[in-house]
Order: C-alpha cells, then structure tokens, then sequence
C-alpha cells in the first residue's frame, strides 16, 4: 500500500494517509521554525528544514514514530518512514 503523505497548513502539518492499507490518518504539527515541504527532485521524499537543527530533528523524529509498526519482524517488514540524510542544506 503506497503511504501518502499531504502537507497541510502552509508546511506546518504533515497528514499521512494509507499505512499499512489504514484508513486511520496520522497528523504530525511540526515544531516551531520548522517547515516541511515536498522535494522537487526526488519522488516520495519530504524535506524538513528549520534555523533549530534540535527543533527539526524533533520533527523528523516525530514524523517517523507515527508510523512506527508494531508486533512484526522489522527485517522483513520495511513499510514506514525513515530518515535517509540530515544536515546543512546549501542554497
């Protein structure tokens, strides 16, 4: 089931539809200073950035614990969000 994630509220929420073929959504507000967006060059990817590197790490963090899946073999079972890189983003 491809997971769909819709930024809402000006970058400030993240909705995350269809885990694991759910029909639950899982809202994640991001912190203060932190805004999340689509990535232009890669598809299925959400760019977080911020001035805080706590206040964004904290937001990616919570982005990952929503769709944290329980009582499976994680080896096996790689659905879910996770943090490929993190660091300065040069302009």
């Amino acid at each position: 089931f491809p997971i769909n994630a819709t930024i809402t509220n000006g970058g400030k929420t993240v909705e995350l539809r269809n885990f694991l073929g759910e029909k639950r959504v899982r809202v994640v507000n991001m912190l203060p200073g932190v805004k999340v967006e689509k990535s232009n060059s890669t598809k299925d990817e959400l760019v977080i950035s911020g001035t805080d590197i706590d206040l964004t790490s904290r937001s990616a963090a919570l982005i990952r614990q929503s769709c944290l899946v329980k009582h499976k073999d994680i080896r096996k079972f790689l659905d879910g969000v996770y943090v490929s890189e993190h660091g300065v983003i040069e302009e």
